[in-house]
């Protein structure tokens, strides 16, 4: 077994500011994560570790740090990726109590680096904004207006303001003259809170045009807390992009390049690039919209929606240093999120454009590459395909532990299944009724496969089994799924549960939520680890 360093908390200080590259990551689930952490800390939970740390990590040699509560999460993550080929992985010892002792801040929250940006942004750039209330006044008045959601569709389906349009992020500028083909328009760009309404409304106003723009103070949220009506299941979408829009749109870009400096680089650069066998990770995301990632996309590059990026940073940028390529067919999208990553700290950041008429392109969505040891000595695994576990349904001799999110879990499941977390693995066994065979299932098969290996065989169970293709391919048999949250058998501590997904007290949990969000911009006054650099005005 690989054995793995030891790093005190005053070292790790040092080492985010000696400028080489390093990635700290906490081995706990989202929901004891989102309760306290390191700023620079990225969440990947020791039972996704497999599937997210080749994305999130891509050079074996990379340093890495983990941490924890002070438990042994982090001491079996540094162990497991060692054991996974990665040869400079440390952990933080004393966990974040050590951190904390030491007199370095810590957070709550998720996404915290991203959300605290845009408040930054929007106290040093003075992004305009307007109220709930102001806008509903605005909306009685039949007021020249465009209201543009920059969240992604599916949250803009889910709630969203009359009349409101679903732009997601990285849209904005790419689709501006088409939405708002007056310049006396007023432009409110919205989200679910504070980060996206804030970098949208001022990414269109870095970009140069004339209209009136502003963010919506607190997005849906505080609509919501207004006690105005919100829609569900609304499906206004932007029109395609005319030439006159692309136009306007590459314009602006222009201007966006100059004023951030950014730089394109073309295939040849690339190809370098990922042909290096030394030097920094290399990040190559398309931040394009999911549907014409799926059509078309470049091989090797991963789907980053350009205004989910700078929302959720961490969740794809895992090295703190590295190297970032961001990848469109028209240098729009990619040179927006490259303005606000360079921004936040991200100083190695290029785009590159490519051909979507090529046909040396890959389609269908991203799928992570799922690691194995490095010396390919994998455990077999006894799977079972969806006909046969249906017919053993209801049989007390079969077990069926569904891995999925809690949320999937509670959306959709095979009849009869429990849920569990990997990382707790151990744990939600001793919850589980004794049977002869245990089925791990999971969305896609890849944890099922993950824990099948893991376990093998215990004293419960004679015999454990994956189901091939996981939930899709009971799905795609045709075979029925059951909701609800029952057969838990371990705590849902794998999502942070949003405020409207609470089931009491939603209004209180929307108010801490954005005192939460604004009280960022004054613990980054103070904090000498972020990263930012706002530059306000164009050039």
């Amino acid at each position: 077994m690989a054995t793995v360093n030891a790093i005190q908390a005053p070292a790790l200080k040092a080492a985010f500011a000696d400028g080489l590259e390093i990635a700290l990551l906490d081995a706990r689930e989202e929901v004891p994560f989102d309760q306290r952490h390191l700023l620079m800390a990225a969440c990947v939970p020791l039972g996704q570790l497999e599937i997210q740390i080749d994305a999130l990590v891509p050079r074996r040699d990379t340093r890495v740090v983990w941490c924890d509560d002070g438990g042994d999460l982090a001491e079996a993550a540094a162990v497991r990726m060692a054991n996974y080929g990665y040869t400079n992985v440390h952990t933080l010892s004393g966990g974040i109590d050590a951190w904390e002792q030491a007199g370095y801040p810590m957070y709550s929250g998720i996404h915290v680096p991203s959300k605290a940006f845009a408040e930054v942004v929007e106290h040093e750039a003075q992004t305009p904004s307007i109220s709930a209330h102001e806008l509903q006044q605005l909306i009685d008045d039949c007021a020249d207006m465009v209201i543009l959601d920059s969240r992604t569709y599916e949250e803009y389906h889910g709630n969203s303001i009359p009349g409101a349009i679903s732009v997601p992020g990285a849209e904005l500028v790419y689709r501006f003259k088409d939405l708002v083909p007056s310049e006396h328009t007023l432009v409110v760009v919205n989200c679910g809170g504070r980060t996206r309404s804030i970098i949208g409304a001022q990414a269109l106003i870095n970009a140069g045009f004339s209209n009136k723009i502003v963010s919506l103070r607190n997005g849906t949220q505080d609509w919501h807390l207004g006690g105005f009506e919100v829609i569900v299941g609304a499906e206004r979408r932007a029109p395609a992009v005319s030439d006159s829009g692309l136009a306007a749109a590459l314009d602006a870009t222009r201007r966006i390049a100059a004023q951030f400096s950014i730089e394109t680089i073309d295939a040849d650069i690339l190809q370098r690039w990922r042909a290096e066998s030394h030097g920094q990770n290399l990040y190559v995301l398309d931040v394009r919209t999911p549907q014409e990632y799926e059509r078309g996309h470049l091989p090797g590059t991963r789907l980053a929606p350009g205004g989910q990026l700078v929302q959720e940073t961490d969740c794809f940028l895992g090295v703190w240093g590295a190297r970032v390529v961001l990848v469109d067919d028209n240098g729009v999208r990619a040179a927006g999120a490259a303005s606000w990553l360079k921004q936040m700290g991200w100083k190695d950041v290029v785009t590159h454009q490519f051909d979507p008429s090529s046909t040396e392109l890959d389609s269908g969505p991203w799928r992570p590459r799922v690691l194995v040891p490095a010396d390919g000595q994998a455990q077999a695994v006894d799977f079972i395909d969806a006909h046969d576990l249906q017919s053993q349904l209801g049989d007390s001799n079969v077990i069926v532990v569904d891995l999925s999110s809690s949320r999937a879990y509670t959306q959709a499941h095979i009849p009869g299944a429990w849920f569990a977390l990997r990382t707790y693995l151990a744990q939600a066994l001793e919850v589980l009724p004794s049977a002869p065979t245990l089925v791990f299932s999971c969305a896609t098969g890849a944890l099922a496969q993950l824990a099948a290996q893991d376990l093998q065989s215990s004293a419960k169970f004679a015999r454990v089994r994956a189901l091939a293709g996981g939930n899709i391919a009971w799905r795609d048999a045709g075979f029925a799924f059951e909701s609800g949250a029952q057969h838990m058998a371990s705590k849902p501590d794998d999502i942070r549960l949003k405020a409207r997904e609470m089931g009491t007290n939603i209004e209180d949990a929307m108010r801490a939520y954005l005192a939460w969000e604004i009280e960022l911009v004054n613990q980054m006054a103070i904090d000498d680890e972020q990263r930012f650099e706002v530059h306000t005005g164009l050039a």
